[in-house]
């Protein structure tokens, strides 16, 4: 058995499967024996095949903690739920904390991972490879191997991000163990193409409604259609110019998109009320507030109803630690166009990025790949970065 694989071990555990986990017989229930110190390539095809939906990662929690406490002992670790935190107290002057998720999405028949080419072309596949189990191995694989790094180091591996925000495992943490979640920078190991991605994106969900009165249609001058006095939205919607603003020295790109609209009774009344769902993409130079009273200016004279919204991240690569970062990755680092986990360490006062292998293209979809040498790439940058 080569290090790292997995053992398989048909025991009288759980008896039914977390959502999206194919049932009993169709995967084997595994023990994992996680080589920490091997390959990150090999850890991360010993990772992706312990299934670990959202809310069933008990299994991948179980091995990776057993595994720092085996091979790390120059770590602290404890357990959070399915949550595993691990760190060195050192004394450094400066903490640098490096996060991942160990949920996935739901199973795709994409497992167990299977692989294509050799040596520096091969290619990893399966759920969550991308999303973001070759993260993950990088982590590991630091967290074992780094005894002595320059800052101190704190990993946290997380429960429940693929799912809704209430039940994201770093909510959790942060009540319970906040200060696990303080440093000087955070590296969120996302998928990122093996490029510096820094800062996040807002973003804020919005109902514009419409009014109007009930009527038969054979009667319609009777009544006034909210779905057609919807027309000025959709005109808004249409000739929105986004900003495209530069934040040090990185481009964002902003948007505003219409990505549902409803309305309707039945199919001979006119209908009284119309709803169009709107979602804003914002840049991390405009606060929640800044983001809500834009969206009111555009829709003014509608009713505008908030629904949800998530602050971005600025850059924060003039922090030393940042600014190390990117000079160990001997690339330029980029902006991220979405919304990731950085806004919560953000929110907590450390400038944070994300750094991982893999195209956040292919994460959640049935195709999804990683070409190892991304994994390896990320595992030399992070270790010149942290040695």
């Amino acid at each position: 058995m080569r290090s790292g694989e997995l053992v398989p071990a048909f025991s009288a555990g759980r008896t039914a499967a977390p959502p999206g986990v194919p049932p009993r017989g169709s995967l084997p229930v595994v023990t994992a024996s996680l080589d920490l110190t091997a390959d990150p390539v090999e850890l991360t095809a010993a990772l992706v095949d312990i299934p670990s939906v959202s809310g069933g990662e008990k299994a991948i929690a179980d091995a990776v903690e057993q595994a720092l406490r085996a091979q790390a002992p120059h770590l602290e670790v404890v357990r959070n739920g399915d949550a595993v935190l691990a760190r060195t107290n050192l004394g450094r002057a400066s903490r640098v904390v490096l996060a991942g998720h160990l949920d996935t999405v739901p199973i795709n028949d994409n497992l167990p991972l299977t692989r294509t080419g050799s040596g520096a072309d091969e290619i990893l596949h399966g759920c969550g490879t991308v999303d973001m189990k070759s993260g993950d191995a990088v982590m590991l694989h630091l967290a074992a191997t780094l005894a002595e790094p320059r800052h101190d180091l704190t990993f946290v591996f997380y429960d429940c991000e693929e799912i809704e925000a209430e039940r994201n495992g770093l909510n959790r943490i942060e009540r319970e163990l906040p200060d696990w979640l303080a440093g000087d920078l955070a590296v969120v190991c996302e998928p990122s193409n093996a490029a510096i991605e820094a800062g996040c994106q807002g973003t804020m969900r919005v109902e514009v409604r419409t009014t109007g009165t009930r009527a038969h249609t054979a009667r319609a001058w009777m009544g006034e259609n909210a779905i057609h006095a919807a027309q000025p939205v959709l005109q808004r919607l249409g000739e929105y110019t986004p900003r495209n603003p530069v934040i040090d020295g990185l481009q964002y790109r902003e948007g505003l998109q219409a990505v549902r609209i409803s309305g309707g009774v039945a199919g001979n009344v006119v209908p009284d009320e119309c709803v169009v769902a709107v979602n804003h993409r914002f840049a991390p130079d405009k606060s929640l507030d800044d983001a809500e009273a834009h969206l009111r200016e555009v829709f003014d004279g509608f009713e505008v109803t908030v629904t949800d919204g998530a602050p971005g991240a600025l850059p924060g690569l003039t922090a030393p630690a940042a600014a190390e970062l990117v000079e160990a990755s001997a690339s330029e680092p980029v902006a991220k166009l979405g919304w990731t986990d950085v806004a919560r360490f953000a929110a907590r006062g450390l400038p944070a990025v994300n750094f991982g292998p893999g195209s956040p293209t292919l994460a959640h979809t049935k195709q999804e790949h990683v070409a190892t040498a991304e994994i390896r790439h990320c595992a030399d940058v992070l270790t010149r970065f942290l040695r």
